[in-house]
């Protein structure tokens, strides 16, 4: 082990040595800290730098714990995962009565999904005062767009009605839940639902860039988040949720067995499962709004990795697996970025454009290329690494955007054809 955790601690310094990461990594074997540290900053503005007590918001890292409410509510008889859901929700939210429970929690709901770029929600709707009827009847209230429990469609209005179904079954509001139920038996102290509007105590700020500057990340009403996303928690409180799962605490053996069963798509209920070295295991990512962060689970080994970031330099995902292959004795490459292909100005305007107005622009900007969203309130520099391909100048990028000709002659960016 001694040696895995050296190759652990070169890796990490490496990679982080290509990235301006903001965050804490923890990585805990057999009750050994193999690894812990924090970076960057919490808060510019106060110049309060990261520590490993902080506290992130967890994006959709949070799914896991709406999910384990809901097999709470299960397990104490007060609904059953495999009766229609639109019989526990309020009576002025009624959805298709052939959706399940348990197809929102493992998102095979065939719900329309509005999580795309065509959608007005984000950076649009979703900075509005929330209203639960309106959010509900504008963009959740829609025919199945596929027959429930045929396909796996990622989808957070799935977990935004599981917290909705918390609140009408429970009588409590979902954080006073959350907290009465898993927070406080758990001593999980410091973790919270952030709902945008009181104070969170040692919770870091998520930053993006916007040019070559650090900068708050876009404003969203968190609230609507919530059930999908919300929770705020620290790696303290996240390792006592590790042993809640991997001792199987709070609930039955039988929801347990029913809260890890596989799904489609390797998907439980708030957690993906994946049989890998001969042994399962049991993750979840999150990404928002300047939010990078991931989970990675061996109950059986004793060994849970912990990412939390708030700005969204590092591919998290990337950084987590590459940390289970080195523990796991797997030969792992030393990090690099894209090599950047030099190419002219005049070859660079030719991506130029608007694709998707207010939602989707490139621009040349001093010679340098710009990914321009949010109505041109944020820009990404993206540079070429291949014909029609571009990655991020400032984040860990895996898989490069690509920028294609259609077969009408207009280059596409995310499908959308160039206008003009």
């Amino acid at each position: 082990m001694q040696s895995a955790k050296m190759k652990l601690e070169a890796y990490i310094r490496s990679y982080l040595e290509l990235w301006e990461f903001y965050g804490v990594i923890q990585v805990i074997s057999k009750g050994e800290v193999l690894f812990e540290s924090a970076y960057g900053y919490a808060n510019l503005e106060f110049g309060i730098k990261n520590n490993i007590h902080s506290c992130f918001s967890l994006a959709s890292v949070s799914k896991q714990f709406t999910a384990f409410a809901i097999m709470l509510l299960h397990d104490q008889n007060k609904l059953n995962i495999d009766q229609p859901a639109q019989v526990y929700l309020p009576e002025d939210m009624m959805i298709d009565e052939s959706i399940r429970v348990h197809h929102l929690l493992s998102h095979t709901s065939g719900l329309y999904n509005f999580y795309n770029f065509e959608n007005d929600f984000f950076a649009g709707y979703n900075r509005n005062e929330y209203s639960q009827d309106d959010f509900f009847k504008r963009y959740i209230n829609k025919q199945p767009t596929t027959p429930p429990g045929t396909t796996f469609d990622y989808n957070n209005s799935n977990y935004n009605l599981l917290a909705w179904i918390i609140e009408n079954v429970s009588g409590e509001r979902y954080e006073d839940f959350i907290r009465n139920n898993i927070f406080k038996p758990l001593k999980m102290m410091n973790s919270d639902v952030d709902d945008g509007c009181k104070p969170i105590n040692n919770k870091s700020t998520p930053y993006t860039k916007d040019f070559n500057t650090i900068i708050k990340s876009p404003y969203h009403n968190e609230k609507f988040s919530i059930g999908a996303g919300a929770i705020v928690s620290n790696c303290e409180d996240l390792f006592r949720w590790y042993t809640c799962l991997r001792d199987r605490k709070l609930l039955s053996p039988e929801a347990y067995s029913r809260f890890f069963n596989e799904n489609q798509n390797n998907y439980c209920n708030g957690l993906e499962h994946h049989y890998v070295y001969g042994a399962h295991s049991y993750a979840h990512g999150g990404d928002h709004l300047g939010v990078s962060t991931y989970m990675q689970n061996y109950f059986d080994e004793d060994l849970c990795i912990i990412i939390l970031s708030n700005n969204e330099a590092i591919d998290q995902y990337r950084l987590g697996q590459a940390i289970a292959d080195i523990l796991h004795h797997v030969e792992v490459k030393a990090p690099t970025q894209h090599d950047e292909q030099i190419i002219s100005e005049d070859m660079l305007t030719e991506f130029c454009g608007t694709y998707l107005k207010d939602k989707i622009e490139i621009e040349l900007i001093q010679g340098k290329l710009y990914f321009t969203r949010f109505s041109g309130n944020l820009h990404i520099e993206i540079y070429p690494v291949g014909e029609g391909r571009f990655v991020r100048r400032h984040s860990d990028q895996v898989d490069p955007y690509r920028i294609e000709m259609n077969e009408h002659g207009k280059r596409t960016f995310f499908g959308y054809p160039k206008n003009g």
